[in-house]
């Protein structure tokens, strides 16, 4: 399958010199179809895409703005497209937030990104150096090398689907209060007895936040399929984020972040994360915020479990709602015809359409 590369042009014609050197070596030998303004984004429905943008020393790039713009504009401009991005500053600032207000714009518009997805060229290209000492290369050898896994990876991936499947529900919110679960309660219902769901409640005292053991120590622990630290993690996350398919993560907005548990949650996969990848695992999620932010919350899970810790990232994974009063989401115009949306593409997803009768 063939690449679409879509590559704003720079404000400035020297910012992109690096970017195209990578890409040129990334891209060698494939057939590839270029984008460089925001006017050429047509006919991109089912493509594989990668994005390639270089933001120069201040982490600006007034094409990729315009290409923002009308990937919001049009929902349904990216449907069916898998991509994977790569971000070139020569600031160690910027590449980053960039990266996850690009790729939260490119899933909202229909584009799923494969577990991963991220290649950041981050000033002197010092975040390479763990790469560059394991693979015996340079600095610019590991961003080279990364850059060409990245388009390999997005040109063949799949994500396989189940007879039944298993999601796994994250939560650390009260049943008889919260709008977020009254959403998910809702999806649920539209679901279907072929998807088995696993809710865990992460509630205050149940776990506690990483502490950064020394690698090697969470290297051992994961090994034997627990950390150091025990508890719900050990007991029920690990063993049930094995067997599932998918997570669902269910996040009212606390102060324009996920909350603290949650928190905690994702950093202690990192123990597990020592000892695979979550490549065949689907993110999904729910984010409710009072009044605004809830982009921002969807960001810091593709941030912290995307592009981290390697989980697929499907198209429109998220249902971001607002609604502060207890009861209001169900009541928000609309809400059902997007839940059942919302369900439809869970099981898009994750079920084997031969196994659905």
């Amino acid at each position: 399958m063939s690449l679409v590369l879509i590559h704003p042009a720079p404000d400035e014609g020297w910012a992109d010199m690096r970017l195209a050197g990578v890409l040129s070596h990334a891209l060698a030998g494939r057939q590839v179809r270029v984008i460089r303004r925001a006017e050429e984004l047509n006919d991109l429905t089912g493509q594989r895409l990668l994005f390639a943008a270089a933001l120069g020393e201040y982490g600006v790039n007034l094409e990729l703005t315009r290409m923002l713009s009308a990937l919001r504009r049009t929902p349904d401009l990216l449907s069916g497209a898998t991509a994977g991005i790569i971000i070139d500053g020569l600031s160690p600032l910027y590449t980053k937030s960039t990266a996850g207000e690009l790729a939260l714009a490119a899933n909202l518009a229909g584009c799923a990104l494969v577990g991963r997805p991220l290649v950041e060229g981050a000033g002197q290209l010092h975040n390479f150096r763990i790469q560059a000492k394991n693979a015996g290369t340079d600095l610019l050898g590991a961003y080279r090398a990364s850059a060409a896994d990245l388009a390999q990876r997005v040109e063949t991936a799949g994500f396989p689907a189940r007879e039944r499947p298993e999601l796994l529900v994250l939560h650390a919110s009260s049943h008889h209060t919260s709008n977020t679960m009254a959403l998910w309660e809702r999806t649920k219902q539209h679901l279907g007895e072929d998807i088995l769901c696993t809710e865990i409640g992460l509630r205050n005292g149940t776990l506690s936040d990483c502490s950064g053991c020394p690698y090697t120590m969470c290297l051992h622990f994961g090994e034997r399929g627990g950390c150091f630290y025990g508890g719900v993690m050990q007991e029920a996350v690990y063993p049930a984020l094995r067997r599932c398919a998918g997570v669902m993560m269910l996040c009212p907005n606390y102060n324009d972040a996920l909350s603290a548990n949650l928190t905690a949650c994702v950093n202690r996969l990192t123990a597990l994360f020592r000892q695979q990848r979550f490549y065949d695992k689907a993110l999904f999620a729910i984010v409710v915020s009072g009044y605004s932010g809830g982009d921002i919350v969807a960001r810091q899970l593709i941030d912290g479990l995307n592009m981290n810790k390697s989980f697929y990232l499907p198209a429109r994974f998220a249902m971001i709602e607002t609604a502060n009063d207890p009861g209001e989401a169900l009541a928000l115009s609309g809400i059902e015809s997007r839940v059942e949306a919302f369900a439809a593409r869970i099981r898009q997803t994750l079920l084997d359409r031969k196994s659905v009768v």
